[in-house]
């Protein structure tokens, strides 16, 4: 009985929304435009209260298929006519659906869909309001657009979006009108200009480096040491000219903190107390001292003027007297008084305040990173020698045996002990030259001064010989940015200066020689100075000396060939520093006169030598500027990797006898251990 009164009252609702909804339009004609409207739809079929209230509000509606469903709208008093279609948007956006309006009417889609088709756009100012969808694009000035969507990301409906344009720092949201207004009014708040996020701190009496980085090790590892998260956004840089402070940070309270800590800290000195200690990281304590030294004398110090001629002379030897373990350097101005401590390259100052701080901002400047210069050299030599031969000797000795007066002689052609002499040929067969060599002997024979030699009738040589050498040599080296490096590959070679005999009161002589040593080989020197540009200038002296065969330990003759220039190269650049193209001819004849001229005959009567020799010689040079350990770093590595191919592919053949005596390969790059010959027991790993 309940279930069946149940059924029937709602039918009876039904019909009554029926009635209404029939009588809305007769009502909507015979009522004034701006009459109140009560509203009563209960379960009512979604298009079908979409269709009541276009009548009501003259709108045209579009609905998507896929709108379906009942709403529940009542109001206990009528609402004005301009209310019945903010009321169906949000009726509409409970159920996850949306209205789109465009070009006189107005769409119901799925809510999903919504941000995909067109909507109403505006720019930083919006008029629309209610739960339509419209798209706003907000240019941010001051905060970023990709940080802040993040925090905006969950205000928004799940089905709608927002985005940010990193270019242009601008946002992009659709949503519905109210929200967005309410987005508004968020970025508004947000997007304002810090008041404290940059603060000038001027200094009176301490200096700003020393504050800079005793504060900012204070606060950046105390934060970050106390988990913080934006400990990384506190930023202190010191302004040597003006003595003060330049401070940036996201969090006031920091900045705040911050001037308390300075103001505790600019203080006036005690009287004695002005003594600081300043530590240097890459500048030479006893050079830098020197130059503190000038500034308060008003002087040129006397390093400079020491590395002025050194540069002027790169291969002048570096002083042997070290320096000592404290230098003080006492300057007039105010009785300031620098110590420099060369074991712990650190400087000592004793001054004034206004002179420390005038001093410490000079300090800050020159104790910078100096940069490295890696240089490349390239020594290529190519040298074509050719050389041709060929004569015929003749003599005739027999005679020389009979008494009286006979006939002997024969041609002597060729310097003596040139090894084509027929005459020391006849008397030592040793020392004859390399080649063709013919010969006729009839037994041996005994000439005055010369003794017992061979009857050598008739020589005959011929010789022609072809030798072609490459020799590529590149030389490496590494050095900081206006110091001297120094490369020698060679050997040192004893050369007798003198020699005589002492012989005192003895009869025996005691011979006593005198002898210099010097390098032989390949020589580079080179003192490279980079400046702000990228250009590199360099003082160079090159040297590539090499030993002549000799057969005699005092007769030593070097083949030198050196360049001593100074050049300006950009980095990366290769540059030509000299050269040498020779070719050089050489014909010679000796012959018996008359005889040598007659031709096809004369050949037996003459010896012709011919010699020619072609060297090309160049040096290149490549400099690399090196200024942090990432592109050091990468200049190993190259050369590094390059060894241990090298080594990789040096292996020994085996052998059915021989034991293998393979090399331990070099271990990689990355924190190599020192390499342990595999003859060596290692040590054994920590455990």
């Amino acid at each position: 009985m309940n279930k069946t009164r149940s059924g029937l009252s709602r039918r009876l609702t039904l019909g009554a929304l029926l009635i209404a909804l029939a009588w809305s339009p007769v009502q909507a004609q015979a009522q004034a435009p701006r009459d109140p409207v009560a509203l009563n739809f209960v379960n009512a079929d979604i298009p079908s209260v979409i269709k009541a209230v276009g009548e009501l509000t003259g709108k045209n509606f579009v609905i998507d298929p896929r709108v379906k469903g009942t709403v529940i709208i009542t109001s206990a008093r009528p609402v004005p006519r301009s209310q019945v279609y903010p009321i169906l948007l949000s009726a509409l956006r409970m159920q996850g659906f949306a209205a789109i309006e465009s070009h006189g009417m107005v769409k119901i889609v799925p809510e999903g869909d919504a941000k995909q088709d067109f909507s109403v756009t505006r720019g930083k100012q919006i008029n629309e309001s209610g739960d339509r969808i419209v798209t706003q694009v907000y240019p941010l000035q001051y905060e970023s657009a990709a940080q802040l969507m993040a925090a905006l990301r969950p205000l928004i409906s799940p089905n709608n979006a927002v985005a940010a344009l990193a270019g242009s720092n601008t946002l992009v949201i659709t949503d519905y009108a109210d929200n967005v207004r309410r987005l508004n009014a968020i970025i508004a708040a947000v997007d304002q200009p810090g008041a404290n996020d940059a603060a000038l701190i001027r200094l009176n009496h301490v200096s700003a480096v020393d504050v800079a980085q005793s504060l900012g090790r204070l606060m950046n590892d105390g934060a970050a040491a106390a988990g913080q998260p934006g400990s990384a956004r506190l930023t202190i840089v010191p302004d040597v000219r003006s003595n003060s402070l330049l401070v940036r940070s996201d969090n006031p309270a920091r900045i705040q903190t911050l001037r308390g800590l300075v103001a505790g800290l600019d203080v006036a000195g005690a009287a004695g107390g002005h003594i600081h200690v300043v530590y240097l990281r890459n500048a030479e304590a006893t050079k830098l001292a020197e130059t503190l030294r000038g500034i308060l004398a008003g002087e040129a110090p006397a390093a400079l003027e020491r590395a002025g001629a050194a540069a002027t002379t790169p291969s002048a030897a570096p002083s042997a007297s070290p320096a000592p373990a404290i230098a003080p350097v006492s300057g007039a101005a105010g009785g300031s008084m620098i110590l420099a401590d060369a074991a712990t390259n650190s400087l000592v100052i004793s001054a004034p305040d206004v002179t420390y701080n005038a001093l410490r901002a000079v300090i800050d400047k020159l104790d910078a990173r100096r940069a490295q210069v890696f240089v490349e050299a390239l020594v290529v030599e190519i040298t074509a020698e050719k050389a041709a031969e060929f004569g015929i000797q003749w003599q005739d000795l027999s005679n020389i045996r009979k008494s009286g007066t006979n006939f002997i002689g024969g041609t002597n052609l060729g310097g003596r002990n040139t090894g084509s002499n027929i005459i020391d040929a006849a008397a030592n067969l040793g020392t004859v030259g390399q080649g063709l060599n013919i010969g006729v002997v009839s037994g041996t024979i005994n000439i005055p001064g010369l003794g017992e030699v061979l009857n050598l009738g008739v020589l005959a040589r011929a010789l022609e010989s072809d030798a072609n050498a490459n020799i590529l040599s590149t030389p490496n080296l590494m050095t900081m940015d206006n110091e001297e490096a120094k490369i020698v590959v060679g050997q040192n070679v004893p050369f007798i200066t003198g020699q005589y005999a002492q012989t005192g009161s003895t009869t025996t002589p005691s011979p006593f020689q005198t002898i210099e040593r010097r390098d032989v080989g390949l020589t580079l020197k080179v003192r490279p100075q980079v400046s702000e540009g990228g250009s590199i200038k360099m003082q160079i002296y090159q040297e590539i000396s090499s030993l002549r065969p000799t057969t005699t330990a005092t007769d030593v003759i070097t083949d030198m060939r050196s360049i001593d220039s100074t050049v300006l190269v950009d980095d990366g650049r290769i540059i030509v520093l000299g050269g040498l193209i020779q070719d050089s001819m050489q014909d010679g004849v000796d012959k018996v006169p008359v005889l040598g001229d007659i031709p096809l005959f004369g050949h037996l009567f003459k010896s012709e030598k011919r010699k020619r020799m072609k060297t090309n010689l160049m040096v290149f040079l490549r400099p690399h500027v090196l200024r942090d350990t990432v592109s050091a770093d990468a200049m190993t590595g190259e050369r590094y990797d390059f060894i241990r191919q090298k080594q990789a592919e040096f292996r020994m053949q085996p052998h059915f006898i021989l034991p293998d005596m393979q090399m331990s390969p070099l271990p990689e790059l990355a924190n190599p251990p020192l390499p342990v010959p595999a003859d060596q027991p290692q040590s054994p790993a920590p455990r």
